[in-house]
C-alpha cells in the first residue's frame, strides 16, 4: 500500500538496509550480464538475481513518461517542488525525505510479469494507478520538504502525526464525510499522515472548482481548503529539507528477487483463524454423499470468485488468494464434498468469502462478525 511505512514494514525496511550485503554475487548467466539479458530467464532463473544487477533505471523505461506526466501536474498547479523519483523496493516516500520510491519491478515489462506470477498482482502497473501513488506519495514528499505536520495549524485540522500508525488493523467509516477518497479503502482515515498525504493527492488531481463542488457540505473540504493555503505558501517558498537518504535504493538492493518475494508473501500473509471447519460444514451440509469434492468445486471457480472480491473489496489479491487456498484445503481435509445445486453454493461462497473479507479490511482480523 503506498503510504509511509507502518510497523510491520518499517521492520521489514530496517531488516533490508541490515542485510543489504547478505547475498552473494550471482553469475553472468544469472543476470549480471550487461542491459536486460535476464529478461530471457525463466521465472526460477531470474528469481535467482540479485535486484542490484538487474540494472533498471527510470529512465528508458515507461515510468519515465508517468513521472514526467505526473511532473506536468504540479507545474499546472504552479508548484516548483518536484520530488526525487527513484527506484525502490516499494510505494512508499522515505521519512523526513522530500522523494519517492517507485518499486524496481514497474521498470521492466518482465520483472511485471514477474511480480503478478508472484503477488498476482501488480501495484501501480496501469497509467491511471500509477498517477493516484504517485500523487499520494507526493503528498508525503510535500510534508517532508515544508515540515507543515511540525505546524499547530496543521495537527489542529489532520490531528497529532504521531498518534499510533497501524493502518492494518485502522477500522474506517465509510460513510464518513471528514475525509477525501482517492486510494481504496477509506485510505485517508488509517493516520493523520494518509489524511494529509491523501488530501494532497486530491488536490492535485482536480482543479478548485471541482474539488469545491465534488466535497460541498463535507467536512473534508476545510481540509483541502487548508491544503490550498499551504500549496499556495509553497509556490513562494522554497523547501526546507531538499535531499535525503534514499532507503531501499534497488541500485544497491543485493538480496535475491526470491528472497525479496518470500519476504513480501511473509509480510502480507494473514494469520487464519480456526472457525472455518464450522463454516465450511454449514455450507456444504447438503453435498451429495459421493458427489464432487467441494475443494475441487471451489478450486474450478477459485479465479473468478477472488476477482470478484478484490473488484468489490479492494483487498489485496493475494490474500484473498490464500484466504481461498486456506479454505480449499479445509474442505479437502474435511473430506466435504459439493451439493447438487452448485448455483446456490456459489451464492453462499461469496457472501461468506466477502463478509470474511470485509470485516478484516474493517478490523484487520478475519471472522464472521464486526
Amino acid at each position: 500500500m503506498a503510504s509511509c511505512p507502518t510497523a510491520s514494514f518499517l521492520r521489514y525496511h530496517e531488516a533490508v538496509e541490515a542485510d543489504d550485503h547478505s547475498e552473494p554475487a550471482i553469475g553472468a548467466a544469472s543476470g549480471s550480464t550487461p542491459g536486460s539479458a535476464w529478461a530471457g530467464l525463466k521465472d526460477d532463473e531470474l528469481l535467482a538475481c540479485r535486484i542490484c544487477d538487474l540494472g533498471v533505471r527510470i529512465a528508458g523505461s515507461e515510468l519515465e513518461g508517468r513521472v514526467a506526466q505526473f511532473q506536468e501536474e504540479l507545474a499546472a498547479r504552479g508548484l516548483a517542488f518536484r520530488p526525487a523519483c527513484y527506484l525502490g523496493d516499494e510505494w512508499f516516500s522515505p521519512a523526513g525525505v522530500p522523494a519517492i520510491a517507485i518499486p524496481f519491478y514497474l521498470a521492466h515489462p518482465r520483472l511485471k510479469t514477474l511480480e503478478h506470477r508472484q503477488m498476482l498482482e501488480v501495484e501501480g502497473g496501469t497509467p491511471e494507478w500509477c498517477q493516484q501513488l504517485l500523487r499520494h506519495e507526493c503528498g508525503h514528499a510535500i510534508d517532508h520538504a515544508y515540515r507543515f505536520s511540525s505546524r499547530d495549524d496543521w495537527r489542529r485540522i489532520f490531528g497529532s502525526p504521531d498518534a499510533e500508525y497501524a493502518p492494518e488493523t485502522y477500522q474506517p467509516r465509510p460513510y464518513s464525510k471528514g475525509f477525501v477518497r482517492h486510494l481504496p479503502n477509506w485510505y485517508a482515515q488509517a493516520h493523520p499522515d494518509e489524511d494529509f498525504a491523501e488530501t494532497v493527492a486530491v488536490w492535485l488531481s482536480m482543479k478548485p472548482e471541482e474539488w469545491r463542488e465534488q466535497y460541498r457540505g463535507w467536512k473534508a473540504l476545510e481540509k483541502l481548503k487548508f491544503v490550498h493555503s499551504l500549496m499556495e505558501e509553497a509556490k513562494s517558498n522554497p523547501p526546507k529539507v531538499s535531499r535525503g537518504r534514499r532507503i531501499s535504493d534497488a541500485s544497491k538492493l543485493r538480496k535475491t528477487l526470491a528472497r525479496y518475494y518470500a519476504e513480501r508473501r511473509k509480510l502480507y500473509a494473514e494469520d487464519f483463524p480456526d472457525f472455518y471447519d464450522a463454516d465450511l460444514r454449514v455450507i456444504f451440509e447438503n453435498g451429495e454423499p459421493h458427489g464432487e469434492s467441494a475443494a475441487r468445486v471451489m478450486r474450478k471457480n477459485r479465479a473468478a470468485l477472488v476477482a470478484s472480491i478484490v473488484r468489490w473489496t479492494q483487498q489485496r489479491k493475494y490474500t484473498v488468494d490464500m484466504l481461498v487456498r486456506r479454505l480449499m484445503q479445509r474442505c479437502q481435509q474435511l473430506e466435504l464434498t459439493a451439493p447438487r445445486d452448485q448455483a446456490r453454493l456459489s451464492y453462499e461462497l461469496s457472501a461468506y468469502l466477502a463478509t470474511l473479507v470485509t470485516n478484516h479490511l474493517h478490523t484487520g482480523r478475519f471472522k464472521r462478525s464486526v
